[in-house]
């Protein structure tokens, strides 16, 4: 159950946050700033590439790599094909994980090492094989970290992970590997090497656009600000003891989706489930009407529930990257949940550039993720 009471005590979220994962979503934007920098420094700037990928490739372990493949893959559009290799292993440890070239992977194609940890042998025996094939290899990961000397040394382009400020190698360590701050760290400088290639708009203006949207949501979000005036100690609040449905609509809209749906379970500890509308509609329109519908209680409505645990109810997320103009299934959307009693919440970031709006939905959704783990009792963060 969800201590509401905890939402509003800001010195109690801090004791509890012994990750420092609100920290980590505050620093967002100062981490994209950082991780811009170590791009130019790297020398993506200087690149000069002879045209488009065929193809990327996106090679890394956990929730945070898939999530930068599948931000990739929306923002490249039809530009180019992005495909997330996918690990195998008999158990998810860096010294386990092996990755695989497809077949028809060559020297057209782009092969991107997003990875927290750096230490995944795997990961060097795949940028080895990537060169053997002449293919160009970007990684980004810990500065010291084996991997960095891999790739360093088989003339692939690396690019330290940022840190947010003041943050020690141990601390960051500690936050990175679920953290808000991750995804930020290492999918900045790809997206400076995207720009460069031609497949994504993300100039130094645009990333520093993104960096002060992510500054303005941090201020709406943080722990000072009261549950209601806070969309994400709203949002946390609302969805305790759910089993939440994101529905999303909008190229952004749908990674921010399926990344809010792996963080609340991997951070909050929450079961979640997202799809894209309209299809999400006839895809879970059978749990609003089920043993997960608002009214379903077979049982004596008037009996003592005091002991009891609280039965789970669908709750649906409707998340939007801007104002839908023209075509738009939201309203059959909230039409169908709440012809089943179902409630729902509403996130709709402010008008922008498609990555200050991907960044602001990434955002709050993180932050609320963070407090539905600090605030949910009987569920202690990993």
């Amino acid at each position: 159950m969800l201590d509401e009471t905890l939402l509003d005590a800001p010195d109690d979220l801090a004791l509890a946050d012994h990750r420092g994962l609100l920290r980590a979503a505050a620093e967002a934007g100062a981490r994209v700033r950082t991780a811009a920098r170590h791009a130019a420094e790297a020398g993506i700037a200087d690149l000069r590439p002879e045209g488009r990928p065929r193809a990327v490739l996106v090679a890394g372990p956990g929730t945070v790599a898939a999530g930068v493949a599948d931000l990739i893959g929306a923002l490249a559009g039809a530009s180019a094909p992005v495909v997330r290799l996918q690990p195998t292993g008999v158990a998810p440890a860096a010294g386990a994980l092996r990755w695989a070239l497809p077949g028809w992977a060559g020297s057209v194609d782009l092969l991107l090492l997003p990875t927290t940890d750096g230490s995944e042998p795997g990961l060097a025996l795949l940028a080895e094989q990537a060169y053997r094939r002449g293919m160009s290899v970007v990684a980004v990961a810990p500065r010291t970290s084996p991997l960095a000397e891999a790739v360093s040394g088989s003339h692939g382009l690396f690019v330290p992970m940022a840190s947010a400020p003041n943050e020690t190698a141990d601390e960051s360590a500690e936050t990175l590997a679920a953290g808000p701050g991750a995804l930020w760290a290492l999918f900045t400088p790809l997206l400076v090497l995207l720009d460069r290639v031609g497949l994504v708009e993300a100039s130094p203006e645009t990333l520093e656009k993104v960096a002060d949207r992510l500054d303005r949501t941090a201020e709406r979000c943080g722990p000072a600000v009261a549950t209601y005036s806070n969309p994400a100690k709203t949002l946390a609040a609302e969805l305790a003891d759910s089993l939440p449905l994101i529905w999303t609509e909008g190229t952004a809209a749908g990674p921010a989706g399926r990344r809010f749906a792996a963080v609340l379970a991997e951070i909050a500890g929450l079961a979640a489930l997202a799809a894209e509308l309209p299809e999400a509609l006839p895809a879970h329109g059978v749990l609003l009407s089920g043993d997960y519908a608002a009214g379903a209680d077979p049982d004596d409505f008037f009996r003592d529930r005091v002991d009891e645990q609280q039965a789970l109810r669908a709750r649906v997320v409707l998340l939007r990257d801007r104002p839908a103009e023209g075509l738009t299934a939201a309203h059959a959307a909230r039409e169908l949940a709440l012809s089943h009693e179902t409630a729902v919440s509403e996130l709709e970031p402010e008008e922008g550039g498609d990555l200050e709006t991907l960044a602001e939905l990434l955002a709050v959704t993180d932050f609320a993720a963070v407090y539905l783990s600090l605030a949910t009792r009987g569920h202690t963060p990993h």
